[in-house]
Formats: C-alpha cells, sequence, structure tokens
C-alpha cells in the first residue's frame, strides 16, 4: 500500500489515472490529507464506492499523542507522538509576535553524536517519511486549533542525512493546494554535511539555512561534533560561500555556548574572521542542560559584546519552554526511561 501523504498532487494524479479516475481526484485528495483528514471516510465529496477502493491501495499516517506538555511560562507546547511501528519523535510549537512556529523532526534518533545533544544519545533508529515530517505539522495545529506560518527542521535527527524525504516535505507542505506555508517561512538547521549542503544550493529553495557550527576552530568542533573530523571548518565555510553565491540567502550559524570550551576572546576573533566575509548571523544558544552532561554554559551576554565588537551581527535564541524540557530530545528520552 501506497503512503498517499507522501505523495505529490502529480504523482496522485498517475495513481488516480490508473485507477480511471479524473486528474481533479487528485486535488481532492490531496486537500483532504493536508487539512488532517485521518481516514477516506471522512472524504465527503468523494464516492463511497471509490472511498473503498482508495482504503485498499493507500493508507493515511495518523500519529498518536502521547504526551503533551504545555509551559506555564511562555505557552510553548511540546508533544510526543508515537508514530505507525510504535517508535516516538518530539515537535514544539512555540508563539511569536509574528505568528506561530514548530519545530519539527526529521529522523528517529540521530547518528551525528554531538555531545551536547539529547537526540543522539541512542544513535539513528531510521529516517522519517515526509507524511511523518508533515504530520508534525498538521496535528499540532488541529490540537491547537491554530495555524502554523513558520516550520523549523531542528527537532530530532539531522536533516540532510534524510535528503530525499525532507525534500519532498517542503515540497508537500509549500504547495498551493496544502499547507502553503513559503519557503522563506521554512528553517533547515544541519549540522554541516558538506555535499548535501552543495546539492540543497542546486535547489535555490529560498529557505533559511542554519548550520551548527557551535566551534570556529578544528579542535574544538572535533570534540563537540564528531562531523567535524569528517569535514573541517574550513571546507563547511567554502560550501557556505558557495550556498550563498547560488540562493542568494544569508546563512544563520548556531553557536552553542559552553564555559571553558567555545567561550574564549580567542574563538570569538575566530568566529567573526569566520563569518563576518560571508555576511553570516551568529546565534547563540544557550546551553540545554542534559543530565549526563558534563558543559555548562558559559557568558552568552559577554560572548555577544565581543562578536559585536568584532562586526558581527548575534542575537541569542528564545529559552521557550524551559519548564517542559522543550529541547530536542529530552522528553523521548524520558519517556523511554532513559533520565
Amino acid at each position: 500500500m501506497n503512503d498517499v501523504k507522501s505523495m505529490l498532487p502529480e504523482e496522485l494524479e498517475a495513481a488516480m489515472f490508473e485507477l480511471g479516475q479524473p486528474k481533479f481526484r487528485a486535488k481532492q485528495i490531496f486537500k483532504w490529507v493536508n487539512s488532517g483528514a485521518e481516514s477516506f471516510d471522512e472524504m465527503t465529496d468523494i464516492g463511497k464506492s471509490f472511498r473503498e477502493i482508495l482504503k485498499s491501495k493507500f493508507f493515511i499516517t495518523v500519529p498518536k499523542m502521547l504526551r503533551k506538555q504545555v509551559s506555564r511560562e511562555d505557552g510553548t507546547v511540546k508533544y510526543l507522538w508515537q508514530l505507525g511501528d510504535g517508535n516516538t519523535i518530539e515537535s514544539v510549537v512555540m508563539k511569536y509576535e509574528h505568528g506561530y512556529t514548530v519545530c519539527v523532526s526529521s529522523q528517529v534518533g540521530c547518528r551525528m553524536g554531538c555531545v551536547f545533544c539529547a537526540s543522539t544519545k541512542e544513535g539513528l533508529v531510521r529516517d522519517l517519511r515526509p507524511s511523518e515530517i508533515l504530520d508534525q505539522v498538521i496535528f499540532a495545529q488541529k490540537d491547537l486549533n491554530i495555524r502554523i506560518s513558520n516550520i523549523v527542521l531542528m527537532g530530532i535527527g539531522e536533516p540532510l542525512d534524510n535528503f530525499d524525504n525532507v525534500l519532498k516535505f517542503l515540497s508537500i507542505v509549500n504547495h498551493k493546494d496544502g499547507l502553503n506555508i513559503g519557503m522563506r517561512h521554512i528553517s533547515l538547521s544541519t549540522c554541516g554535511l558538506v555535499e548535501a549542503v552543495d546539492k540543497l544550493g542546486n535547489y535555490n529553495l529560498q529557505l533559511t539555512l542554519s548550520i551548527s557550527l557551535h566551534a570556529p576552530d578544528n579542535e574544538t568542533r572535533k570534540k563537540l561534533m564528531p562531523i567535524g573530523k569528517v569535514y573541517s571548518v574550513e571546507e563547511l565555510i567554502a560550501v557556505c560561500r558557495r550556498y550563498y553565491d547560488k540562493t542568494g540567502r544569508r546563512i544563520s550559524f548556531e553557536y552553542a555556548l559552553i564555559k571553558d570550551v567555545n567561550d574564549s576572546v580567542r574563538q570569538a576573533d575566530m568566529l567573526a574572521a569566520l563569518v563576518r566575509p560571508i555576511g553570516g548571523h551568529v546565534n547563540i544558544i544557550p546551553l540545554n542542560d542534559i543530565a549526563e552532561s558534563p558543559y555548562k554554559q558559559g557568558n552568552v551576554r559577554e560572548f555577544v559584546k565581543l562578536l559585536a565588537d568584532r562586526g558581527v551581527n548575534a542575537t541569542v535564541r528564545r529559552r521557550l519552554g524551559k519548564d517542559i524540557d522543550a529541547a530536542c530530545g529530552q522528553l523521548r528520552r524520558k519517556a523511554a526511561g532513559k533520565n
């Protein structure tokens, strides 16, 4: 059986043609599943006899909400979803002045092994299908009765390690007959898979690319992020230049500030020298507490000033949902009895 929510309208049109149905049937089905229909029986503008045929050919993914936590401090909502095979993922909905943003997962677990991240502690289980990424947007909207206007691919998993499924998700969520969320309202965060960044640049999607840098020198980055042993900082900055040249989109560099690890004056000098020539923006991330991690947060205010004095635009990410373990991977690990 085919995963109908992972299909683009043109793929649905081809499937409907094979079933002897008119093209408009594909548009009907696409709209229904992207509006949150949980079964073909809900598709009341499609005849009952054909709905039975659809049931025999396709399935509709529906995640089970295992847990929902709402922050008393800022209203941030964190979900723990159970997928059809029993695996769990997380997503977070945050309210800003400009609207609602959802942070979605792209994999079950992660193979990247960054030392400060809870998502990667048990490694990668599997990739998410386009439908399973999309469901995090659709069912959060349904549950909260809101319109989500922005998406951040910064949850569990490395999006560019699941390249094809993530790219298809982006096409579906951007489609005018679906959720119609513009590419400039979507951010994708990657630890820096150089070949995949090059490949993404070729599509010129106009989304916001965020690079998890976290250290301006190879020695420190290798300690924090195993991917640093595969790609040097110099290779990463070079691909960022190529990406900018292809897309014209400014790149954001994420920097989790860790006391006595990546917060020195010398490292501020090095970071400024890397990002200033390409007009990069630095997003300082206050470190999340992970029980088994020895790393502690550095002096955020002081480091931002160091960068500003060196001509680099730096902002501090708001810590939303701190009281509900809103950081990626924390809720999933607690649910599994790991904390």
